[in-house]
């Protein structure tokens, strides 16, 4: 299987939309508080990524978006694969090309934040060479200021 990596477009929107909501219950749902799983509704998802898309690039597998990753400065934001694409190194390739663009924008070292409880994401980040760094309260933006999630920090050299 071929992943090739792109810069998102606004054509991309709606692939993009529809794998972070999918993904989204997958680590949060339990993990986060109930205020901001209230207010990510499916909509919220789709009026979010057109803002995003200059931040993020995407895995194509074929002619599908089989995942995509989000960058901002030093941090990789959001890293999501679609399920059918999971464990077919998809997630492997989106975070390296993370870690490559982390250290383009001029960082030594980059991070991600996981929701305390998400444990595979914890594995796989671990098994990528990320190393935790601390718990701290990720401020998780909502058109209403940010609201608090616990998460453990996940640093890398890069």
């Amino acid at each position: 299987m071929t992943v090739t990596l792109r810069a998102a477009t606004a054509g991309d929107a709606d692939a993009i939309a529809s794998i972070w909501y999918s993904g989204w219950p997958d680590g949060h749902l339990g993990n986060v508080p109930d205020e901001l799983v209230a207010i990510r509704t499916e909509e919220s998802f789709w009026e979010r990524v057109p803002d995003k898309i200059a931040d993020t690039t995407v895995a194509v597998v074929g002619e599908q978006i089989a995942g995509f990753v989000m960058v901002v400065a030093d941090e990789a934001e959001q890293v999501y694969v679609s399920k059918e694409h999971r464990g077919t190194g998809v997630a492997a390739a989106l975070l390296a090309e993370a870690e490559r663009l982390v250290k383009a924008n001029g960082y030594d070292e980059a991070w991600l934040a996981v929701a305390n409880g998400n444990d595979r994401a914890r594995r796989f980040y671990e098994r990528s060479g990320w190393t935790h760094a601390e718990e701290f309260d990720y401020p998780a933006p909502t058109d209403n200021g940010p609201i608090a999630v616990a998460c453990h920090r996940y640093v890398k050299q890069v």
